[in-house]
């Protein structure tokens, strides 16, 4: 019997555990929505969110609790997302830039701003809270007019950590 045990011992098999760790991270920079941009129709043949063409600029609101380590990306439209159908070529014009700050710091924010094809970068080095007013203007190919009906575009908007 001393022996069954003592091989049953060196059969036993070694005891393993897994133990989960998780941590959660909270957001240091988040992107509102502060007012959805409208397109006015000054002409047939062009739409744009400009108020003096009776529009309504798009307004993003950046919110950065640490200084110095994102950028906000903004990327005017350069295409419809939903429209009528069009027979002929649209082209495209926009851009950013910034309308409010809550901290006098960022207001070289315009100023330092690079942008290349339809986007925006603006280096947020200073926490706390930043507007960004985009407009867009479509103009139809020939001063042809638009066709009747809903045309909708969007404006992309990232937060991306350096």
């Amino acid at each position: 019997m001393k022996y069954i045990v003592s091989l049953l011992s060196l059969c036993a098999l070694p005891a393993y555990a897994t133990v989960e760790i998780t941590g959660t991270v909270a957001a240091k920079c988040i992107i509102q929505v502060d007012k959805a941009g409208v397109y006015g129709n000054p002409s047939s043949s062009i739409l744009s969110t400009a108020p003096s063409d009776g529009g309504v600029l798009p307004v993003i609101r950046f919110d950065v609790a640490l200084a110095d380590y994102y950028t906000a990306n903004i990327t005017h439209p350069n295409s419809f997302t939903s429209s009528p159908a069009l027979t002929d070529y649209v082209s495209w014009t926009g851009s950013t830039s910034v309308t409010k700050t809550s901290d006098a710091g960022m207001s070289g924010y315009d100023a330092s701003k690079v942008t290349y094809d339809n986007t925006t970068v603006f280096d947020l080095t200073v926490a706390g809270s930043t507007w960004f007013s985009t407009s867009s203007t479509a103009t139809y190919a020939g001063s042809k007019p638009f066709t009747g009906g809903t045309y909708t575009s969007i404006v992309q908007a990232s937060c991306i950590a350096k």
